[in-house]
């Protein structure tokens, strides 16, 4: 029997991190470092992720940085063949990109704005997991994926609560939000066999540049979520590292929600 440190210990385990240098990115990074990883930090812009992969490796810990543009599946492929040379196997990804330039009301939509958004949102996480796939975890009979969806994967906005000032909300994200847990329990059934894991983590509010006392949906969010606060930077470094770990080495095809409780009602 393994102690229950050694269960969620990551060390020796190498992780990309897509998006790895945005709000909730950041966080993901860190704590799989945190916890032993080598982690890459992957995504359009190389020079801020080797700001963060810096910082990491300043405190003692295992970070790289790679150039990945999801909508692109040269640079997929070569991703992924630049991180198998240099460290020989990739047993965590983490599908936490979204490109939010083409986000749009149900309004505003159009044909070229809803396909942008899910040509890196949707299909470049598609694309990313299946080389992935193929190139190291099935010939490793093992591995983890982990997306990042969101409550809006779970639930529709409440409109009443959104202020004028912030606009309406965008039908591309929930519904690519939505797609991302249709998606972990496909790859989960589909590649169970050959011992890879595949979750998601459906996170709740946080954005460290809203201020309640200046965002007046911030302050509902708040008052209207059972734990009565906005999620902060470290809240989803546990879910992220025991979904990574053998913690939850029988822990597939699930959705880990990290809301406050917002869905529950």
């Amino acid at each position: 029997m393994k102690s229950a440190k050694k269960l969620f210990d990551l060390t020796g385990k190498t992780a990309i991190v897509t998006g790895g240098r945005g709000l909730y990115g950041a966080s993901i990074s860190a704590g799989l470092a945190e916890m032993g990883a080598t982690v890459i930090i992957a995504s359009r812009n190389r020079e801020k992720c080797e700001e963060l992969a810096a910082e990491l490796r300043a405190k003692g810990l295992k970070a790289d940085s790679g150039a990945l543009d999801l909508s692109d599946d040269a640079s997929i492929e070569a991703l992924v063949d630049e991180v198998l040379r240099k460290y020989g196997k990739i047993d965590i990804l983490v599908n936490n990109a979204v490109d939010r330039r083409s986000m749009c009301s149900l309004n505003d939509a159009t044909r070229k704005k809803l396909q942008d958004s899910a040509d890196t949102n949707l299909q470049g996480q598609i694309m990313l997991s299946q080389a992935v796939l193929k190139k190291a975890m099935i010939p490793a009979q093992s591995g983890s994926i982990i997306n990042i969806s969101s409550m809006r994967g779970l639930d529709s906005p409440h409109f009443p609560f959104y202020p004028d000032c912030m606009g309406d909300q965008p039908v591309n994200y929930t519904t690519e939000k939505w797609a991302m847990i249709g998606l972990t329990k496909y790859m989960a059934g589909r590649y169970g066999k050959d011992h890879i894991r595949v979750n998601a983590i459906a996170p709740g509010g946080f954005n460290p540049n809203l201020d309640p006392k200046t965002n007046s949906f911030v302050q509902t969010y708040i008052d209207n979520t059972p734990l009565h606060c906005w999620a902060n930077e470290d809240d989803i470094k546990g879910p992220v590292c025991f979904l990574a770990s053998e913690a939850a080495n029988y822990v597939t095809g699930a959705t880990l929600v990290m809301d406050g409780g917002w869905t529950i009602w």
